[in-house]
């Protein structure tokens, strides 16, 4: 009898779990945040989440009828990477911005490299690079919390860079905590976020170290360095602006994008910390999540490569004299 073994890309997934039941919890982890970005910014984000998700489910099934490949959109990758761009868009950005990066997304990044667990960086993170360098003007039109067409160009991470000695207020602190502030629309609310994250965790879908050396590496590097001085500046503020807790509980776990060992995955926390760090204290652009992350998405291979375990009943071979 002929027996057929059948070996895929990553993520691998052993046991009665499922592909379908792993998006389906992290698609459940992301809610909160889809919930606060809706309420507080209204019609705005609803269309903006919609279209993306809509863009990115056609443009995995238009090129996998068209190539003659088994449809594969009721697995909700496509769902996720269009929620995952969402969120990483101004709220009112135009209509077609979330069609040009879901199809990105989803056809040069995804399927053009074998489709599901191929993809060598994260869909949604290189389509949102690609937006900003292709359209920054759009991409950089932030607008206020209960008012999505009242136009501001000042979140805090832009008045952290303008100002270094910037010294957030107790307000400030419970805005980002709590989602009224200006920014992407995946990022307005800190709880929301660190609520999905912990859902994700316990559910056993994501792994503890990336996360958590991520967050504390961006801690222990950002504190030593400062925005104004060594040793200074107002480090958990940093933690929760931005698209720090998105990125480290959402994206750079990816199955695919992210190290298989587990410190392999304590590497990549470090690195994406220490990059968030440099690009953000030191670049031109406020943030730095999404590049970190693509940054070490690319040393991934390398990671795996050299950082193996230990291989027990090898024989060790012998110089000879």
């Amino acid at each position: 009898m002929q027996i057929i073994l059948t070996v895929s890309s990553p993520p691998h997934i052993y046991g009665t779990d499922t592909i379908v039941r792993r998006m389906r919890d992290v698609l459940i982890a992301l809610t909160p945040a889809a919930i606060f970005g809706i309420y507080y910014y209204g019609l705005y984000a609803f269309f903006t989440i919609s279209i993306s998700v809509i863009s990115a489910v056609i443009a995995e099934f238009l090129f996998q009828k068209i190539t003659g490949k088994a449809v594969t959109t009721t697995d909700l990758s496509a769902v996720i990477t269009g929620l995952l761009l969402a969120f990483n868009l101004p709220p009112g950005v135009p209509v077609w911005i979330p069609i040009v990066g879901s199809f990105f997304a989803i056809i040069i990044v995804k399927q053009l490299f074998g489709g599901l667990g191929s993809n060598f960086v994260n869909p949604a993170l290189a389509a949102r690079a690609f937006l900003m360098a292709s359209f920054p003007a759009y991409m950089n039109r932030w607008t206020m919390p209960s008012r999505p067409d009242a136009i501001t160009g000042a979140t805090y991470l832009t008045m952290m860079k303008e100002d270094p000695g910037f010294i957030p207020e107790m307000s400030d602190y419970f805005s980002l905590l709590f989602g009224k502030v200006g920014g992407c629309i995946g990022e307005t609310s800190a709880v929301a976020l660190i609520i999905g994250g912990l859902y994700l965790l316990v559910r056993r879908v994501i792994n503890w170290r990336i996360p958590v050396f991520y967050i504390g590496s961006f801690a222990f590097f950002g504190f030593i360095f400062g925005r104004e001085a060594f040793f200074s500046g107002p480090i958990l503020f940093e933690i929760l602006s931005g698209g720090l807790l998105l990125g480290a509980f959402f994206m750079a776990t990816d199955y695919a994008t992210s190290p298989i060992t587990p410190n392999g995955k304590i590497i990549m926390g470090i690195g994406c910390g220490f990059l968030t760090v440099l690009i953000r204290f030191f670049g031109g652009y406020p943030e730095g999540v999404s590049y970190a992350i693509l940054i070490m998405n690319l040393f991934v291979p390398l990671i795996d490569k050299y950082v193996r375990p230990r291989v027990f009943g090898k024989v060790k071979r012998v110089k000879k004299a």
